[in-house]
């Protein structure tokens, strides 16, 4: 494992060079498009007889336990580090906010997704049953704000709109994951639960999460604030983040949400006052570095999945169809919202654009239909779940720069008070 290790870093530090000395695209999403450069070289030289590198290639790819790897090893620190520099008294001002997208958008979204697709599917020649529909709609609703808050950032976006996305997304992944298993358990039984059942898994899931994270947020902080050390104190946050989500998967609680409020509490709290401010900057460049290494890895590993998806024009064109499928979820269980309701999410006019259009899919999604039992059902969504994702990587994470600097910013409103009654 360790050699396996070794070689993807070696590929992603070679792609990522390629990326900025050649091409200039932003890193996620550059070292996407040069992985899957080399993959499609690779198939071509199949099909041209040489066929050894595609065989090579393939073998190390089936090696990798993509799911595995993503959700027991990187989904905690990417998690963790995303949350780190979210301003916990900012995003209290859009609470309701995020929770409304995360939660309720997450469920619309899984919903239209689902019978959009059981409806329409069959007219390819591809039926897929209700249940499976839906375990495909949890797994496709989450999003991922890796590649598209660096361009937020330099399109320079309204604070308040990078907020919003941030927030949603750090905290959908975990809706997302504990729906995806409730589905799946569903579909895999056969059965519908009911909703006691489906009240119990929530509460223990989904608060067994929090509760986890709150707990281990405040120790945390609480070792910080007593030493000043930071060889220690980096260590002290490394060790919380990989034994705190290896705990959560013991207690059978959401290990996503855990390191969302454990992320929330440490960057608010550890960094302010349990941190010197040398200590708070080596802090801080070991978890962007992480983050940063962690982040080109996992789309190096997206770009070359791509060997090893089963493809067919029957399948291209079900994908085609899903990607407007869940574009037409995004707009309403999310983008509608907030042009309706635009005054009370305290964004500016047009914002729904960019939470419609930035809504990528990402990792995860890669991850939970890789999760899922083998046969021709798996291949199928695995073959959607990757188009959708590179679609949505490259057509939506090149363009959303182009319509945030859309956004009239000087005419955003204000910040919701949550003093304000009125304000939600």
């Amino acid at each position: 494992m360790f050699e396996i290790a070794v070689v993807f870093l070696v590929v992603t530090a070679l792609m990522a060079y390629v990326n900025r000395r050649f091409i200039g695209l932003p890193d996620t999403i550059g070292v996407m498009v040069v992985a899957m450069l080399v993959s499609f070289s690779l198939i071509g030289l199949d099909a041209l007889g040489v066929a050894t590198f595609r065989e090579h290639a393939t073998a190390l790819l089936r090696s990798v336990d993509f799911s595995e790897v993503l959700m027991q090893g990187m989904l905690s620190m990417l998690l963790f580090a995303g949350a780190l520099h979210v301003d916990l008294s900012e995003l209290h001002n859009y609470r309701w906010q995020v929770g409304l997208l995360a939660v309720g958008g997450t469920l619309v979204s899984t919903i239209i997704v689902a019978y959009g697709l059981y409806w329409l599917l069959p007219m390819l020649g591809l039926p897929l049953a209700l249940p499976w529909c839906l375990v495909f709609g949890a797994l496709i609703s989450p999003t991922d704000p890796i590649a598209v808050m660096g361009i937020l950032k330099s399109a320079r976006a309204p604070k308040s709109l990078e907020l919003v996305i941030s927030g949603e997304s750090l905290f959908n992944d975990g809706v997302g994951v504990v729906l995806f298993v409730l589905l799946l358990e569903a579909a895999s039984m056969g059965d519908t639960p009911g909703a006691g059942e489906v009240a119990k898994l929530a509460v223990h899931e989904v608060g067994g999460g929090l509760l986890l994270g709150g707990i281990l947020g405040y120790a945390t902080y609480r070792l910080l604030k007593s030493i000043d050390s930071y060889q220690e104190e980096v260590l002290i946050t490394l060790a919380a983040v990989l034994g705190g989500y290896a705990l959560a998967n013991r207690l059978h609680v959401s290990g996503p949400l855990a390191m969302v409020v454990a992320g929330l509490i440490v960057g608010n709290r550890g960094r302010r006052l349990g941190m010197s401010d040398t200590t708070r900057k080596y802090h801080d460049l070991f978890w962007a570095l992480l983050d940063s290494i962690l982040n080109a890895v996992l789309f190096v590993l997206i770009g070359l999945e791509v060997l090893v998806v089963p493809f067919s024009l029957a399948l291209l064109g079900a994908a085609a169809l899903t990607i407007a499928v869940t574009l037409l979820a995004r707009l309403v269980a999310v983008g509608t919202p907030i042009a309706v309701l635009r005054s009370g999410f305290g964004l500016p006019r047009g914002s729904w654009k960019v939470l419609t259009w930035g809504g990528l899919r990402g990792g995860i999604s890669v991850a939970l239909v890789l999760s899922l039992p083998a046969g021709e059902t798996r291949d199928m969504l695995l073959g959607i779940t990757y188009v959708v994702v590179v679609f949505s990587i490259l057509v939506q994470g090149l363009t959303i720069g182009r319509v945030a600097r859309s956004l009239p910013i000087s005419q955003a409103p204000p910040r919701p008070d949550a003093s304000d009654p009125h304000a939600h």
